[in-house]
Order: C-alpha cells, then structure tokens, then sequence
C-alpha cells in the first residue's frame, strides 16, 4: 500500500516503540504532523524549540531510546541547536527532524532557507538529508539506530517539503538491533589482575545506560572487593547512595575531601565516564593513576590522558560481568580501610546542615567567611551592588535538606544551569536509576522542559525541577506544555536577582565592580497560579491512542470564595490546586521568603495534583557551600 514519504518517516517511528514527540509546528514538514493525527505516537506541542530539545533529551537519558524533536527550518533549527550540543556533549541519544524548503527552492536564499549540514555538522553524530521518498523509512530508522549506537549522540535529519508529500510504496522498516558488546574473558582476567595489585583503586561511573539494576549490583559488588565508586557530574544516579562503596560525585561543587580521594586513587576504572575536563578539575586530577576505561566508544572521545587497558562494553554488560567476578580475587591484600576513607568524606559532605553563609546556626562560621573576604580584599557588597538591595533570605542548606527528607531518594531531579543546583547536587540523594538529567555541558534552560519530559514519561513518579531565576525564565514557558498535556511537575526556583555564578567570578576576578549581572524578576508563583489546564484522562482514548480530556465550561472557577492573592503568602491556600468541575487543574504556586516556611509551603506543593512551583527568595550574597564544608 502506497503512503506518503512523511507518513512512512511516522510509521517507521511507531515500529521503534516511540512513544511521544516533541515538536513546535511548521509548515516546512505538514505531511509528517498528518502522520501523527491518527497515530498512537502522542504529539507533545511545545512553545519553543529549544525547550522541546529539552524535552526530548530528558527522555532520550530516562529511556534509553532516542528522544524525537521536530522543529521547522530556518529559525526553528537555530532554537533547537542548544539542544543538539547539549546532547553532543552529554552523548545522550537524540533524533532531530528539521523541515526543509522544497527542493527546487535552495540555493536561492529562499524563504528561512539555511544549510543543514553546515549548521550541524559539527555538533551531531550524523546529518541526513532525506532527498529520496522511498528510503525516508530507511533513513529514518538508521537515523534511530546511529544515535543509540556506539557513543550515543545527536542525529539531524532534514526533510524537503516536497520530497514529505511523494508517495513510495517501500515498506516501513523495522528498528535495527543496537550492538550491545560484553567484556572478554581476557579482559576481565587483566582488570582482576589490576584490582588485586591495587592499593588505592577506585571505579568511576558515568554517562547514560544506567537504567536497571545494574548500577546496584556494581556498588555492591565493589563493596564486596573494598573498592570505592565515584561518579561524574550529573551523572550520579548510575548508582544508589548508600552503602560503604558509594564516594560522591566529581565535578562543579564536588567536596575538597571527594576530590582528594580521586587524585589519590592509584587505580581508575572508568565506567560509562572518562577523565573529562569538568570531572578531573580542569584536567588537574587523576592523571597519574593506571587507567582502565570501560566505554562503547571506541574513539575514547571525551578521555584526558592515559589508557593502560580499554574495554569495549556497555554499563550493563560490564556491570554484570563485574558483579559474577571473584571478590577476594579483586581485593587481593587490600583492607577496606581505603574505601571506609572515602565513604566517610561522602557521609560528611552530604550531612544535612544550614548553609554557613546565611543561617543564624553557622553564625561562626559566616563571621569568618566574611574576614576571609576581607583579608583577600574582596567587597562583601558586591552582591548586594549587583542586585540592587539587601534582603532576608530562605537558607537553602536547610530548604535542601528538607526537600531530601520529603523525596526520600525517589523522585526524578532535573537541574538548570548555576550557582543554585548546588545545594541540591549536594543533599539530594538518589536512590533509584534513571532519577537526574542535567545539562552536562552547563546549558541554561534545560530543568523545566526535563521535568515535563519526566512527568509525561513516568507519570507515577514525581518529577521536580530544581533551578535559579536565570535558568527557570529561559524555558520557563514549558509549563504551559505541562499543562496541556496533563504533566505535572513541581518547580523550585531560586531567587537571588542576580546571576550568580557570574557574580562570583567577579567577586573572584574583578571585586567590587559587578557589571551585567542583574535580573528583575516578576513573582514567579502568583505567574504559575495564572496557568490552567486539563486534568488528564485516565478514560478510554479516543480511538486512535490518545487519551481525551475537555476543559468545561469557560475556564477554571476559582475554589475559596475569591481571587488568589500575591504577595509574601502562599498563592494558593488549602494545600490543593484550584479545579474546576473535576476537569481543570490550575498551577499552585507558593512564595517563600523565611527559612521556617519552607517545609509546610514543600508539602502543600507535593500534596497538590497538578504542576506546582515555589518561589524561594534568598539573599543576593549567598553563595554555594564551600567544597572544604564537611561537616
């Protein structure tokens, strides 16, 4: 049966088991957004390119399967390249289609005409052209296969207007299987070899394809052999974070004591990481240790430094030929004295504790941070300078601790970029695969389109967007998209009015002259307690797999007998987000300005079935716990 070029590049999508698309419409690839009308695929609308990206690289790292963006050319291609670099550097597995000007148009500076192969050439694994309506199935499918092979990554494919509309008679093909390599038995004998002669060995995870139980049977494993696991920055749900092999993460707020343990280590395994320029401190540390590197990446891309032994694996399967390996054949002579060292440097980097720049419980030690800065020279008013005034603030070292007692390791963090993710990097524990999706490559913008990503792929878990004032604006929009498709996401944003991790640099490099750093915010609950959507439907769908659901009536009736009201409160009393006639949910929104709200103003927003935001106000001098805190 003939069908149209575009309608085969959706039908062989739904023969790979996608399940959601993230898209912004244009008029350069109709024929495929035909395709999906009656397709079990659900279309996800989203209100910028850049924000679907997002979206669709959230799911491509929670999944394991690419995530699928379609955007028009031109301008809509320009938005999406965020996300195509982040997914480039984070080597996370993503499919971009991009409508293209009909064929006979280029060349021609035509209308939003661009050259796809130029534009993303550098940043993507490979860019496909699909000039042949009877391979746009083939096509298609390599496209899915290329960006999960090997060392995952972004693909872009571009689509002719023209070519969509082609029918072709060419059968949509099945997914091609993704190779999948196991270490050798030689490989395993040299790395028991290199363990048992270690005195200070240490496995270092990383990367995507931690999605089962494979990051708990390593952990467990190394416990058995005395050898410590760290991990790489946002990349540390690979394993749980408990047990006396778990060391902490590496990277960008990483402890003084964790660090010193990697630099110390006289064996480095790495696995689904590489000694990369964020995890080694600016290519700083680690790099005299003997260096294994576990990797489906035979270029060994992203790897500073030496490599004693490479071993062509993935996560799972090494993490399975690890786990049946002999552990007193691994550990050799070795106490656990050395892995107990390292584990006790987590325990007290991650020990709940009031922030010691802004809390009345670390008086002291905020007293000496000040003659600190002084001493060096520094204004203390510069952050003051930079956002204009002073004002009380929330202690986030307590709010965090807080937020981690209520998920209990559970919940899916997705983080923005800056200073205000470090709290939650730090006291924010992970107990569950699959649990954190990060900009790797510092990428602004990325925490709340991911935590609409998470909440529509996992509706049962609980998705929570962790960033600052600068991060949330930059996507913040996504929320809407929340909204219409029934995701329900709790955001907490950090208000300091300035962007932070600039004013430090320049409180660093250039004191006492802030210069591009402040922000004027609008109050970001009562602008959450504006949205309002359909409830999803658990009923039956309407046919053709989608589920339906109305918005009743002329718009959301607002419970409580009168308009809600802003301004130092909660925007939305009672613990329960306004709902119209069972069908409609509107955002709950809560403004914190005092440490000792935070935690009723915490369980209002858990308890409320729709997406929920809280605004937390800290003050514009507050700064990230420093690296030597340890309790």
């Amino acid at each position: 049966m003939s069908m149209s070029a575009g309608h085969a590049i959706v039908r062989t999508l739904e023969n790979a088991g996608v399940d959601r698309v993230y898209a912004v419409p244009g008029e350069s690839y109709l024929d495929v957004l035909d395709g999906l009308y009656d397709s079990p695929i659900e279309t996800i609308v989203c209100r910028q390119e850049g924000g679907a990206g997002f979206m669709a690289l959230a799911e491509g790292r929670l999944t394991g399967t690419p995530g699928i963006v379609m955007v028009t050319r031109g301008p809509g291609a320009a938005n999406a390249m965020i996300a195509i670099h982040t997914a480039w550097q984070d080597a996370t597995a993503l499919v971009l289609f991009v409508g293209l000007v009909p064929t006979a148009d280029r060349a021609r500076e035509s209308f939003q005409e661009f050259s796809l192969p130029e534009w993303f050439s550098s940043t993507a694994k490979r860019v496909i052209v699909i000039d042949d309506e009877d391979r746009a199935g083939e096509l298609t499918a390599e496209a899915l296969r290329i960006a999960a092979s090997g060392r995952p990554g972004p693909v872009v494919v571009g689509l002719p207007e023209d070519v969509l509309v082609r029918l072709t008679e060419a059968v949509p093909p099945a997914p091609a299987p993704i190779a999948e390599p196991e270490p050798s038995e030689t490989d395993l004998e040299a790395l028991t070899s290199r363990f048992a002669a270690a005195e200070r060995p240490a496995l270092v995870v990383g990367g995507d394809g931690w999605h089962g139980g494979e990051g708990r049977a390593l952990l467990a494993a190394a416990a058995s052999a005395g050898i410590p696991v760290f991990a790489d920055w946002r990349a540390y749900d690979a394993v749980p974070h408990t047990g006396p092999a778990w060391a902490d993460w590496l990277g960008y707020g990483r402890a003084d004591a964790v660090a010193t343990g990697f630099a110390d280590a006289d064996l480095l395994v790495f696995v689904g990481a590489s000694r990369s320029d964020v995890l080694s401190d600016g290519y700083s540390k680690g790099f005299d240790a003997e260096t294994v590197l576990v990797s489906l990446d035979p270029e060994a891309s992203q790897h500073a430094g030496r490599i004693d032994q490479q071993i062509l694996a993935s996560p799972r399967t090494f993490a399975r030929a690890f786990a049946a390996l002999d552990a007193s054949d691994l550990r050799g002579s070795r106490t656990d004295a050395w892995m107990a060292g390292r584990a006790d440097a987590q325990t007290r980097f991650a020990a709940h504790r009031a922030d010691a720049s802004v809390s009345p419980l670390a008086e002291a030690a905020a007293g000496s941070r000040a003659e600190s800065r002084a001493d060096a020279g520094v204004d203390s008013s510069v952050a003051e300078a930079a956002v204009g005034e002073t004002r009380p603030g929330v202690d986030l070292g307590v709010a965090f601790g807080i937020l981690d007692d209520r998920l209990g390791g559970e919940a899916i963090l997705t983080y923005g970029a800056g200073n205000a993710t470090i709290w939650g990097h730090r006291f924010v524990r992970h107990e569950t695969p699959a649990s954190l999706v990060g900009a790797r490559n510092g990428a602004m913008g990325l925490a709340v389109p991911a935590a609409v990503a998470a909440s529509l792929a996992f509706p049962e878990r609980r998705a929570v967007a962790i960033c600052g004032d600068g991060d949330f604006l930059m996507n913040g929009q996504e929320l809407a998209t929340a909204f219409a498709h029934g995701a329900t996401p709790l955001v907490i944003v950090v208000d300091n009015g300035v962007y932070g991790t600039i004013v430090q640099h320049q409180i660093n490099h250039y004191p006492g002259r802030p210069s591009g750093t402040r922000m004027v915010n609008p109050d970001f609950a009562t602008w959450m307690s504006s949205f309002s959507g359909p409830r999803r439907s658990a009923a039956p769908d309407d046919g053709v797999g989608r589920a339906t659901s109305t918005i009743p009536g002329g718009g959301p009736v607002v419970a409580g007998g009168g308009p809600v009201v802003a301004g130092g409160g909660p925007v939305v009393a009672g613990g329960e987000p306004v709902v119209a006639g069972g069908g409609t949910v509107v955002g709950h929104g809560e403004r914190v300005e005092r440490t000792e709200d935070f935690a009723a103003a915490l369980d209002r927003a858990l308890a409320a079935d729709g997406p929920a935001l809280i605004h937390v106000l800290i003050d514009p001098e507050t700064m990230p716990p420093a690296p030597d805190e340890t309790g």
